[in-house]
Parts: C-alpha cells; structure tokens; sequence
C-alpha cells in the first residue's frame, strides 16, 4: 500500500463534480436530474469509475464537515464544546439540531447515489466497460449504501430501506423498516460487495475484499447485539462472524499498524497501510463538498490554520482525560501524566511541542508550543486531523479547504473487534490470541503489554482512547446499547462533560499537569440523563413533515 495520494481518483472526482451539484434535500426526492444518467458516459472502464469515484467523498460531505465529531463524540462525551453544539454535548439533540439533519440528509444522499450508480452502470454499461470494473462498481456502489444504512440504523433505529430512488419520486407513504431487518439487508448487501472487490485497490484508495470484510467484522461483532433485544447477553452464531472476518482481514489483507500512532494524522497520511478505508478528499481550490472541511472547526486558533481555525472552545472531556494511564483522581480533581503516546496525538496540553505546526507568534513564528491560558478554564483542544497551514502540507491547505482524508475504518478496530468477538458473553477471557492482538494496538501507543484477563470495560477503554475524535465512540456506546442498555446509560450518565482547568507542573517543557473542575460551573449541569427516551436521534423535523408515514410503526423489509 502506499502512502501517497493518487492524482487521478481527484481527476475523477472533480471531471464529475458538476453532475452532482444539485443534491436531493430529502431522501423522498429522485435522484437530480443534472446526475449522470447519460448512456453516453459509461462506455469505457474509466468513465465507470469516474462515477463511483464521487461516493468516496462528495455525497459524505455534510457528514464529515461537522456532524460526524457532534454525533460521533460530542454525543458520546469524549470531546466537548463550551459554547456551541451544545445541545449534542448535553445529550439533548432535537428534530432541529443542524447536525442531526445534516447528517440523515448525507447518509440518505449516499444511498441514493449508489442506488442511482447501481442502475445506470447495470443499464448503460457498453461493450467497451469490462465485466470485471463492472461488477466492481456495483459492488463500490453496495458497500457505499451498507455502510450509510449502518450510521442510519445506530443513530435513528427503524429506517426506511430504499434499493431504488427512482421509484419513490414524491410518494410519501414510505415507511420505516425494523433494525432487525435493516441489519440483515446491509450485512447481505456487505457480503455481496466482498464477492465482487478486490484483493488489491484498483486505484490507491479504492475500496477491496478487505474493506468490506473488516466491515463485516464490523456488522457482525454489533449485529450479535442487535438479535438479543437487551437480554444482555450477544449470538454466539455472529460473534464468531465477526471473529471470522476479523482475523481474515488481519491475516490475509496484507495491512499493518503503522508504527507510531502520531503518524497516522501526519501529513501526507492517506491510504497508508493501516487504512481499511478512508473517505477520499482532495485539496480543491474553487470547489466545495469534494474537500476535508472538518480540521476547520477543530484547530483551536487562526495562529495555526488558513483563515478558520474555529475550534477554541472544543477539547476532551473530563471524563476521556481520566481514562488515561497515569491521570490519577487527587483530593481536588486530577494530575498526572501518561506514557500513552495517544493523547499527545489526539489533543493538545498546556506545553505540548508540535514541529509539524507552524504556529503564529507576535513577530513572526515557530513550531507550535501549546498555550497555558487562563485561570479558571482552558481547554484541551484537538489535535487528531488538525495538520497545520498551507506551509505545513506543501501548499495543500486553505480556509475550509483542506486535503487529508478521513479514516472509516482502521487495521487497529479489527484487532479489537477479534479481542471482543473472543470474550464474546464471558466476562474475561484469557485467550492467548485475543490478547495479543488486543496488545498490539495497547503497546503500540508506548504503554506495557497489558496482562490481565480481558474483560468488556478494558477493551471499551481501549477503543475510546484509541478512536477519540474519529467518530466511533457513539457507535461503540450504540452497539453496547442493543444487548446491555443499563451499561451504556451508566456510562453516558457517569461522564463528566463540563468545563475544567489544565495547568502544567512548568511552562515550557511540563513534566505533568493538574486537573480541576471550573468552580462556578453548577454540579448539577456536569452529566446528562441519558435513557431510553432520549439515545436515539429524533428523526428530523423536516423528514417528518415531508413523509408523516415516518411515524408509523416499522415493518420487517424482507416480509412485507
């Protein structure tokens, strides 16, 4: 694999920029018709791809730009916004929360372009397309519309499947189908995409074999959960599904952790050899919704970004700072240091050294020293997918406009994923195999070989450091939530998500740092009431009154 982004799947995106500039705004309306529907167009291999190229990236824009962190983080409570956003951070997300609809209206804008590419390349294909770049198109096309419905099903729970947009135009008497039924339909429509990949990307970041396999893995290690109705306990049948296709992936792909965490969010990252799959974006000047907008909103000031830089008042949590080793509690609040490598790349301390980030000083500049600010609040802020200025990236950076893609999936879940699949309904395990695997990606990070028995709270903890601020907690907590609800409300409910001051033992060059509550922040306002009424998103406001069917009790899909 290679680490260097590959120009034409860029060429390929923006030749088709201009067919889809006029996204549906509701999942009810037909594909636009300004897509590509042209019989003309798929005459050759690479005028396939071209179409497919563009759900690598365009139709996930306006989750990525910010829905994906107030969903994936702020919702879990591993990162936190002060002043905005807040109504994800307090666990009060409504109909109208803006990243709750942007984020229903981009996974339903996915489905309905792979089910716009599935038809057209099934009905348009010439002579000149070959069988092979055929069927994996389709197959792109299927592993695209799987992995929305998956975001869809965990966040809203009964959705509606739709194969095909071009039936549906305005009706409105569309109903929602069970979680049940909509787990089975993406883990078949996964399957099917496996058959037809490859073992090898066609072009660096295409999609393989391996990217729908760890998906598998992915679907099944869940979907154990999904079947149990909150008894508690997971199928057997798809843990070892998930075991399955966790350890092909792991044996057969030819993937590998990079060395050192810190690498996996240094420019140029992409496709590396740790990526399952990664959503493609490319450094656009001119262009909007084929770029990585999101390092935006998460780099804490313009003294390090292109003219944004709008994240000051977001950082970790309380709670994700005390799942650190080496963070212990005090009479007062914390202090400590970690040897987990970890933090340090995924946010940023009072004192912290960045040589990758050029940070403007009065004067001129330097390579970035994270500031000690403050009195009473400061702020931990993000470092995972912040790269710094143009300068930083070989002119590869602007306002909002920004180069480096965005991990889905990484070789580091699919270690867990066989670790958990492993402990499966036990309460610990001892298993020689889950256990290294499981030390792979713990001792990775600078930390000693982890040598207790394995249990679900410390392979929790693992993904929660591990995957802070890529958007995967929620969907750990959602997955936990289908077969043992009391445990994820006890952890949501549990989190502190407040402000909080962070001050270095000394300034440069800290050695560790204290930890302690913002006095006049109330007591009563630090958790959230997490429960059965309010886990799952609201379906949008605008949804809702645009198919009132919606509200309807759901129907199993596949008996209707």
């Amino acid at each position: 694999m290679t680490i260097t982004k590959h120009i034409p799947i860029g060429v390929a995106l923006t030749t088709v920029l201009l067919a889809f500039s006029a996204c549906n705004n509701s999942f009810l309306e037909k594909p636009p018709t300004d897509a590509i529907v042209d019989a003309n167009f798929y005459q050759t291999d690479d005028q396939v791809l071209a179409a497919t190229a563009l759900l690598y990236s365009k139709v996930w824009f306006d989750y990525n730009d910010k829905a994906s962190y107030n969903l994936g983080d702020f919702r879990a409570g591993t990162a936190y916004s002060a002043y905005n956003d807040r109504g994800n951070v307090l666990f009060n997300t409504t109909g109208d929360t803006p990243d709750n609809g942007a984020a229903w209206r981009s996974f339903f804008i996915v489905v309905g372009q792979a089910n716009l590419a599935i038809q057209n390349i099934q009905t348009y294909a010439g002579s000149g397309v070959s069988p092979t770049i055929k069927q994996l198109a389709i197959a792109e096309a299927r592993f695209m519309r799987a992995l929305a419905y998956r975001f869809l099903v965990m966040n809203w729970g009964a959705v509606p499947i739709i194969e095909n947009n071009l039936t549906l135009l305005s009706d409105t008497t569309i109903q929602r189908n069970t979680p049940e039924s909509v787990w089975k339909f993406i883990t078949d429509e996964m399957r099917a995409a496996a058959e037809h990949l490859p073992d090898e990307p066609i072009r660096p970041g295409r999609l393989t074999k391996w990217s729908a396999e760890g998906m598998l893995a992915r679907f099944y290690l869940t979907r154990a959960g999904v079947v149990s109705g909150g008894a508690g306990t997971r199928d057997q049948v798809f843990l070892d599904s998930a075991k399955y296709y966790a350890e092909r992936v792991i044996s057969l792909s030819g993937a590998s952790l990079l060395t050192n965490y810190a690498d996996l969010f240094l420019y140029p990252y992409d496709n590396n050899a740790e990526s399952i799959f990664s959503l493609q974006w490319a450094f656009a000047p001119g262009a909007w919704g084929i770029q990585n907008s999101t390092p935006a909103y998460l780099a804490y000031s313009g003294d390090i970004a292109n003219g944004d830089g709008w994240g000051g008042d977001k950082g970790a949590t309380w709670w994700m700072m005390s799942l650190y080793d080496g963070i212990t509690p005090t009479e007062n609040g914390m202090e400590g240091r970690t040897l987990d490598q970890r933090l340090k790349a995924t946010f940023m301390l009072p004192g912290a050294h960045y040589p990758e980030i050029t940070q403007t000083i009065p004067g001129g500049s330097q390579e970035l020293v994270f500031p000690f600010t403050g009195t009473d609040v400061n702020f931990v802020s993000i470092k995972k997918y912040v790269t710094g200025k143009a300068d930083d990236v070989g002119g590869q950076a602007a306002s909002q406009n920004y180069g480096h893609d965005t991990y889905m999936q990484r070789l580091a879940e699919i270690y867990l994923i066989y670790a958990e699949a492993v402990l499966g309904n036990s309460a610990s395990t001892t298993d020689a195999t889950a256990l290294e695997y499981f030390n792979k990606v713990h001792t990775r990070s600078g930390l000693p070989p982890f040598e207790d028995p394995l249990t679900l709270d410390v392979i929790l903890k693992e993904r929660f450091i591990e995957f802070a601020m890529e958007g995967m907690a929620w969907y750990d907590l959602v997955s936990l939530h289908y077969y043992n609800p009391t445990k994820a409300y006890e952890i949501l409910n549990g989190q502190d998500r407040e402000r909080f001051f962070v001050a270095p033992d000394q300034f440069p060059n800290p050695t560790s740092w204290t930890f302690t509550k913002t006095p006049w922040v109330e007591v009563d306002i630090r958790n959230i009431d997490a429960n059965a009424g309010n886990f799952l998103l609201p379906i949008p406001t605008a949804e809702l009154s645009q198919a009132p069917n919606l509200r309807k009790p759901p129907v199993d899909y596949f008996n209707k």
